[in-house]
C-alpha cells in the first residue's frame, strides 16, 4: 500500500515529519511522499535526512498551487530536487509574502461575512502560521453559530465544499481571490520538469468542475502533464475508475494519496483516507 499525498507542519498539516514517518511505518506503507504546499523544506528535516524510522521508499514531492482559466488548482511534483523547488518557491511563497497574503485574505473574507450578515466572534479566530489558511479558522468560527446555517446553505456541508465552491470560485460571493497571488499553471508544470520531476494534476474531483474530464483536456492542451492523481478521498469508486481509464487511454501516469493533514481533517487517515483507498504500489510504473 502507498500514500503519495501527505502534509506535515511544513505547510498546513498538524504533524511533524517524524510523527508522519512513524505513522507510515505503523501502517506498513511501501511508498510515501510528503507533499507539502509550495515548499520542499520537509526534505531538509532531520527525521528525513537521517531516516531510521520508515523502512519503505520515499518519493520526494511537493504540491504547488497554480492558476488556469481563472481557477485555482494544485499540481503535484514528484521526484523533484528539493533545493531547486525551494529556491523557486521564494518568488511566490516566501514567509513575508505569505503573511501579507494571509492578512489580505483575512480582511476580504471578514468583509464578505459582514456583507452577508454572518455572525462571528473575531476574538475566537486564531490566525495560523503563514503557510496555513486563515479561511479555515474563519469557517470554523462561522460554523459555531447555528444562525449562519441558513445563509451559508450548502457550504455548511463541509470545509471542502466551502473552499472549492465558495472561496476558490470566481463566481461566488465568497470568493477571496487568492488567484492573484498564484503562478500560472504552465509555469508550474514547466518548472517541475526543469527540476527533473514529473507533474501530476492533484485530485481532479476536488475542484467540483461541471466537466472534469473536459478540464483535464484543456490542461493538457496548454502544456505537457505527466499524470493524474486518480486515487483520492474526493473521488468515489466510479470516479476513480474513470480517471484510471482516462489516464491509460491517454498514456498518462497514475498516482494517489490520502491528502492527510492531521487535526484539520480528522476524518482522513494516512494510507486509507476515509477507509477505502488501499492504493497498490503496482500503479508506480513511473518511478
Amino acid at each position: 500500500m502507498i500514500d503519495l499525498h501527505i502534509h506535515s507542519m511544513y505547510s498546513d498539516g498538524s504533524k511533524t515529519v517524524e510523527e508522519i514517518l512513524k505513522m507510515c511505518e505503523e501502517k506498513r506503507l511501501e511508498y510515501i511522499s510528503i507533499t507539502d504546499h509550495n515548499t520542499a523544506k520537509q526534505y531538509k528535516d532531520e527525521a528525513l535526512k537521517n531516516n531510521n524510522i520508515f523502512s519503505g521508499k520515499i518519493i520526494k514531492g511537493a504540491e504547488l498551487n497554480a492558476v488556469f482559466q481563472d481557477k485555482n488548482i494544485e499540481v503535484l511534483g514528484y521526484n523533484i530536487n528539493p533545493d531547486i523547488i525551494n529556491e523557486w518557491c521564494k518568488k511566490y511563497y516566501s514567509e513575508e509574502r505569505l503573511e501579507e497574503q494571509q492578512e489580505i485574505c483575512y480582511k476580504r473574507l471578514l468583509d464578505i461575512c459582514d456583507k452577508q450578515g454572518l455572525i462571528y466572534d473575531e476574538s475566537k479566530i486564531v490566525k495560523p502560521k503563514a503557510t496555513g489558511y486563515v479561511e479555515i479558522s474563519i469557517y470554523n468560527e462561522l460554523m459555531r453559530h447555528k444562525e449562519n446555517y441558513e445563509i451559508l446553505g450548502e457550504f455548511t456541508e463541509s470545509l471542502g465544499v466551502f473552499f472549492r465552491k465558495g472561496l476558490a470560485n470566481p463566481r461566488s460571493i465568497y470568493f477571496v481571490n487568492r488567484i492573484e497571488f498564484r503562478p500560472k499553471y504552465k509555469e508550474v508544470v514547466d518548472f517541475i520538469h526543469e527540476s527533473g520531476g514529473k507533474a501530476f494534476l492533484a485530485h481532479p474531483f476536488e475542484y467540483k468542475f461541471e466537466d472534469t474530464i473536459g478540464f483535464i483536456n484543456d490542461l493538457r492542451r496548454e502544456t505537457e502533464l505527466d499524470g493524474i492523481e486518480c486515487f483520492h478521498p474526493s473521488a468515489n469508486q466510479e470516479e476513480r475508475k474513470n480517471l484510471v481509464q482516462y489516464a491509460k487511454n491517454n498514456k498518462l501516469y497514475i498516482s494517489g494519496g490520502s491528502d492527510y493533514h492531521g487535526d484539520s481533517k480528522t476524518d482522513i487517515e494516512i494510507g486509507i483516507g476515509r477507509g477505502d483507498l488501499n492504493i497498490s504500489k503496482e500503479i508506480l510504473e513511473w518511478i
